[in-house]
């Protein structure tokens, strides 16, 4: 049972994240599953740091981004969720490829939604876990 109250539709999203923070960075998102949201993101120059690894900064706005996808999705049409925390632990470097990322919602509540998101490389090894907490809030934004 899908824990869905707004219709997914990754088009849609593709459309609404043109020239924002994850369609510079490359972030697509690949999959929205009964609980899950699925996206990736290509490993280039934008998303290095200075050594050539992917940078940690990078991982959290792909954490953020997935996760929030999935809170809006799970809110009512009178509410929609904000991130107001975010932490995670980079466990591997990775310097080339692409990353694959997974969020699944760990509290879905009336006020909070907390999120864990784990990504990968594209040959399954951990990159980063992470968790991501939202606000709901009512009212469409602005």
């Amino acid at each position: 049972m899908s824990i869905w109250k707004k219709t997914p539709d990754i088009a849609a999203l593709a459309e609404l994240s043109a020239g924002c923070a994850d369609d510079v960075l490359g972030i697509t998102v690949v999959e929205i599953g009964e609980d899950f949201v699925r996206g990736e993101m290509p490993i280039t120059k934008r998303t290095q740091q200075i050594f050539g690894l992917l940078h940690g900064g990078v991982s959290c706005v792909l954490a953020e981004t997935l996760g929030s996808i999935g809170a809006n999705l799970a809110c009512d049409d009178d509410h929609y969720a904000v991130g107001v925390d975010i932490n995670a632990t980079h466990l591997n470097g990775i310097r080339g490829g692409k990353v694959i990322g997974i969020a699944t919602p760990l509290k879905l509540g009336r006020r909070l939604q907390t999120w864990a998101i784990d990504i990968e490389s594209d040959d399954g090894r951990p990159i980063c876990s992470a968790r991501l907490t939202t606000a709901v809030l009512s009212s469409a934004p602005q």
